[in-house]
């Protein structure tokens, strides 16, 4: 994942209207709030790429875990004790960072 400084502006300013092109900067700024600078749109994408690159076990176990219809199956059929042993093996696969 990528982050750009219009990812960087809707997260700092979720609330804020504007507008903002690349080569020219913001076109247009109607807030609420300040304008961020190029110095805080170049902090949050940092920030963001950090957030992003530690949650990479979330996604790898997301992709992993069984949907949670064949989990509720396998509770009902081999109880929580198997159900736990199933969904350890990939919480040991992808550990927290």
């Amino acid at each position: 994942m990528t982050y750009t400084k219009t990812d960087a502006i809707r997260s700092l300013r979720p609330e804020a209207k504007w507008g903002y092109e690349d080569g020219k900067g913001f076109v247009i700024w109607e807030g609420p709030g300040t304008q961020p600078t190029e110095d805080e749109l170049t902090s949050e994408i940092n920030r963001l790429d950090t957030v992003y690159a530690n949650e990479k076990y979330k996604r790898d176990r997301a992709a992993e875990y069984p949907s949670v219809v064949d989990q509720l199956d396998d509770i009902y059929h081999n109880g929580i004790d198997a159900w736990k042993a199933t969904i350890k093996t990939t919480k040991d696969k992808y550990p927290k960072s």
